[in-house]
């Protein structure tokens, strides 16, 4: 039942992470045409303020929204094996669903392929770094002990990460997976999804690197 209840947080917490995402970047997109600085900064704030409120609100159940969060977690040993296939397919179902839900409450088909390239050596760097970053955020903040703070770290890293990182900032497998289910400003080709989602698990890999260097005690990720 335990693992039925966060993997029913996952789900929803990744599903409105998405609406988030692909929700603004649309309502960004309507509202200010033909300004892409200002579209991302709009699309930035929305996502890192909606992601902040659900990690605070789901957090004491579970609230990553993320496979390569949860797959550092299980090389910790903090979950089981079981818990990883469980809880990365809730996320993937979650984001898929948000992003459906996006598209409908603006009014667009309920999937529509995206073809926006986001292609480079440059952008796969940046999601190296924005992966890398995310979880050093996240595992740092937890093993200070300061658990209640986590919703506050991600939520401004990833607001500032959107800015950083030529990339943008996907930083999640499971929302790079969703984001090709709509054609608007936060779509990303098909086509590019392996390459992203590579840079993502290579990112996620350093990052458990360096945290396996510094840790000294066991990393507690509920409260």
């Amino acid at each position: 039942m335990t693992l039925v209840r966060r993997a029913t947080a996952e789900l929803v917490g990744t599903a409105f992470l998405l609406m988030a995402v692909i929700g603004s970047g649309i309502a960004a997109s309507r509202l200010s045409p033909g300004d892409q600085g200002l579209q991302l900064l709009e699309n930035a704030l929305v996502t890192g303020a909606a992601l902040t409120a659900l990690i605070l609100a789901l957090q004491p159940v579970s609230a990553a929204f993320n496979p390569i969060v949860t797959l550092v977690e299980r090389a910790l040993g903090l979950v089981t094996s079981l818990d990883v296939l469980v809880l990365v397919g809730a996320q993937v179902v979650g984001a898929c669903v948000g992003a459906v839900v996006a598209n409908l409450m603006f009014g667009l088909d309920a999937v529509s392929r995206s073809t926006t390239e986001r292609t480079g050596g440059g952008l796969l760097l940046g999601e190296v770094v924005a992966t890398f970053g995310l979880l050093i955020v996240i595992f740092g903040t937890l093993r200070s002990g300061r658990t209640e703070n986590v919703a506050f770290a991600v939520g401004g890293y990833i607001t500032a990460a959107y800015f950083f990182t030529s990339s943008t900032s996907f930083a999640n497998p499971a929302v790079t997976l969703a984001r090709t289910l709509s054609d608007t400003f936060a779509g990303i080709a098909p086509a590019a999804v392996p390459m992203f989602v590579l840079m993502q698990l290579l990112g996620g890999a350093l990052a458990l690197g360096l945290l396996l260097l510094l840790r000294s005690e066991p990393v507690r990720t509920r409260p």
